[in-house]
């Protein structure tokens, strides 16, 4: 919506347009700044529970103000995760999703392989890591 400087006979109002401008900004200001992090989880072993948790951390993080990159629910639905080259080449997508991120999130109490080269990553790349349980609450590691 453009405001005008002009009222609605055409006459100029710069109080109504000053008002209009600041409720403009206002509304923009409002608006909430969500940080891009990554979902780290266990996808191997039982794939299907896996993907469901997730899907679960995933909204976890959208309810925390978060906008989540959770590369292995993306990538496995074209890729290959059985064959090696296909499983590397997803890990380094992932790594580049991951430059984007603020923050690391690993959730669970099993760590897999990639989960390991995921932190070891996010660590050198000086990204914040943050350890989540299963029931989603925040622990130290």
């Amino acid at each position: 919506m453009c405001i005008s400087k002009l009222n609605a006979e055409r006459y100029s109002d710069p109080t109504a347009y000053e008002a209009l401008t600041n409720i403009r900004k206002e509304e923009k200001a409002a608006r909430v700044y969500r940080p891009l992090v990554y979902i780290c989880s266990p996808y191997s072993g039982d794939i299907a529970a896996n993907v469901e948790a997730a899907r679960r951390y995933s909204r976890f993080a959208v309810d925390r103000m978060a906008i989540p990159i959770t590369p292995h629910l993306l990538y496995p639905q074209f890729l290959n995760d059985s064959d090696p080259a296909e499983r590397e080449l997803g890990m380094s997508f992932g790594n580049v999703l991951m430059s984007k991120c603020s923050q690391l999130w690993v959730f669970g109490e099993k760590t897999t392989e990639g989960m390991v080269r995921e932190i070891a990553r996010a660590r050198r790349k000086g990204i914040t890591v943050r350890y989540f349980s299963e029931a989603l609450e925040e622990v130290r590691n």
